[in-house]
């Protein structure tokens, strides 16, 4: 039976049922359905849906039926006839969520209006449940696709960062053979950028670096001198005093190389290095005249390598390379003035460790 008006009514007084269910039929208009015994109103009750149940109370195993029927369906909504007021029995069932209370008396005007009321209740609490089960069901679709999408972002994001990294390296590939290249331009400076960063990496650990800052210098150092691709070879290879156009040429190496780098931003603190790495602590180096702490530490680091690199090297300018204690003299001296005390400090204990 389909719920339209629909009254379950559970009464085992024959007298009582004929009387209200022609009431209810005749000039209420509710489709009525009948039984004597709370048992036969139970089953009645499963196999079809009803808007409202009316139960009489003092009849046996009348609280077990209305327990079952909220059990059954919590939104049924019941009201209880009394033949007698027992204030005992109302206040035991308050507990039950009865909707309401009906007497013998109870004229057919106020029958009506209760049954109305709770007709409308009923429908609200059946609106109310199908929209509880639509958000729950509408969640869980939600919920899922959200999981679908969260492992479509996670392997996504997985993707990208392979790829990202795969073109890092390639990047990387590309500039240090670039560097390698223009090392290899001038035989005197073959290996120069490696040698640089062995250097620089053995004074970092002694100083106490990060080994993530360790790894920038050494980056740093194998691409210090690419902006020298910039300088004719004339002026690389000149085996006499540079004029000052060609001093200039030598001097925006550090700027060209990291303008070159500029556009891979992976390189962030590399590209500064590169930028810094002939600032002198006095503030006399080039291209900024930064000095003192203005400049970045590893750039201070790989200024000494790479000068120390130079000195132990022969050089179109000089064919006859410095000793290492010739070397070691010339950076004490600058100590102050070209080099940082501290990195000159750190060099100093382990210069006796560096390979020639």
């Amino acid at each position: 039976m389909p719920e339209n008006n629909s009254v379950l009514w559970v009464n085992d007084s024959e007298d009582a049922s004929r009387y209200f269910r022609e009431k209810l039929t005749i000039d209420g208009g509710y489709l009525v359905t009948s039984e004597s015994t709370v048992t036969a109103g139970l089953e009645t009750f499963k196999q079809n849906s009803f808007d409202i149940v009316i139960v009489k109370l003092d009849m046996p195993d009348s609280l077990w039926f209305v327990k079952e029927l909220k059990r059954l369906n919590p939104d049924c909504v019941i009201i209880v006839f009394l033949q007698e007021g027992n204030p005992d029995i109302v206040k035991e069932i308050s507990g039950l969520g009865i909707y309401d209370v009906i007497h013998r008396h109870t004229d057919s005007e106020n029958l009506f209006f209760l049954i109305k009321k709770g007709i409308e209740l009923h429908l609200l609490k059946n609106a109310h449940r199908k929209l509880v089960e639509g958000l729950q069901e509408h969640n869980a679709s939600l919920q899922k696709q959200n999981t679908l999408l969260a492992k479509r972002i996670e392997e996504s994001t997985k993707n990208l960062t392979r790829l990202y990294e795969d073109l890092r390296s390639t990047y990387m590939r590309t500039i240090k053979v670039l560097a390698q290249a223009i090392d290899t331009r001038d035989h005197y400076t073959h290996d120069h950028s490696e040698n640089v960063a062995k250097y620089a990496v053995v004074i970092a650990s002694e100083m106490g670096l990060a080994a993530k800052d360790i790894e920038m210098i050494r980056e740093a150092c194998e691409l210090h001198d690419l902006g020298k691709i910039g300088i004719e070879d004339s002026i690389l290879s000149k085996d006499s005093e540079l004029t000052p156009g060609e001093w200039e040429q030598i001097k925006r190496h550090p700027s060209t190389g990291a303008q070159i780098l500029e556009p891979l931003t992976f390189l962030g603190g590399v590209i500064d290095l590169v930028r810094q790495h002939h600032e002198h602590y006095d503030g006399s180096g080039y291209p900024d005249g930064r000095r003192g702490e203005d400049i970045l530490l590893g750039a201070r680091i790989i200024h000494l390598a790479d000068a120390f690199e130079s000195m132990r090297s022969v050089r179109s300018y000089r064919k006859i390379p410095f000793s290492k204690e010739e070397a070691i003299s010339e950076i004490k001296r600058n100590s102050g003035t070209q080099f940082d005390p501290k990195v000159v400090g750190a060099f100093l204990n382990i210069v006796d460790k560096l390979q020639d």
